[in-house]
């Protein structure tokens, strides 16, 4: 028996534990949920994971993206993340690739490969193409709803997307994945009415609202400005060092527990 995960074993048996050592799991988005959901798969003992994301850290990832510190400003994300992974588990395998997921990179992924899937992207094309993509392999995946300019963290829950409600993005991908057929989505969202931000003045202090974009922080094209949009009007999204951790540690039990379901 593995030491590093003699607890969870304690609570699943040994045998789980072997099951999710055996699973891979693509994990699209290494940010402020993905971060989260990447540590607590990695410290469950999953054994392979895909992690997909261009970005680099910056400062303003300080305040709620576990993976950045002063340390790791200005490096890809992918590659934190993998060192965190093998930090924890030498054993892990760990892919990484340093591309954005949209409908123009769908092709470089074959979703057979993954025995679940996690959806911590933010543009609104990219998220339906995955899911659909992930459908189509018959590949189990979950997926985050807005989690940005919200406070409430006891407020975020686990249901299928058609059961969604208040949540502004969830109500765009229940309309389109209507539309392509998708009759089911496990979904994370909060009922939370999404606050303004806030107007930054120029000395940085806050202000009065920012009345640019949606309340949830989304732009016209339905992006939350933390991804690349040519031509996008882009409002900034505020977000909290618990809300988006929550979601992203919320999804992580959920894969675990349906991989020992199977």
């Amino acid at each position: 028996m593995d030491e590093r995960f003699s607890r969870t074993a304690l609570l699943v048996g040994q045998e789980a534990v072997d099951r999710l050592a055996r699973a891979r799991v693509a994990v699209f988005g290494v940010g402020g949920v993905g971060g989260y959901t990447v540590e607590a798969l990695a410290r469950s003992g999953i054994g392979t994971l895909d992690l997909i994301d261009n970005d680099t850290f910056c400062l303003s990832n300080l305040n709620r993206q576990i993976l950045a510190t002063e340390k790791t400003i200005g490096r890809d994300k992918v590659e934190v993340a993998r060192e965190r992974i093998l930090d924890i588990n030498p054993n892990a395998v760990v892919n990484t690739w340093k591309t954005f997921y949209l409908p123009e990179t769908a092709d470089q992924f074959d979703f057979t490969k993954y025995d679940y899937v996690v959806d911590a992207i933010d543009t609104v094309s990219g998220k339906l193409m995955l899911v659909c993509q992930a459908k189509e392999a018959g590949t189990p995946v979950i997926s985050c709803m807005g989690a940005g300019n919200k406070m409430e963290a006891a407020l975020l829950e686990v249901a299928d997307i058609y059961e969604t409600s208040v949540c502004p993005l969830a109500k765009v991908m229940r309309r389109e994945l209507k539309k392509r057929g998708i009759e089911h989505l496990k979904v994370v969202y909060s009922k939370e009415v999404p606050l303004r931000p806030l107007a930054q003045t120029t000395d940085g202090t806050a202000d009065e609202p920012d009345m640019r974009g949606s309340a949830e922080g989304l732009s016209e094209d339905g992006r939350d400005g933390t991804q690349p949009a040519q031509h996008a009007r882009r409002s900034t999204p505020g977000s909290t060092a618990f809300v988006p951790g929550c979601a992203g540690l919320i999804m992580a039990g959920e894969v675990v527990r349906d991989l020992l379901k199977r």
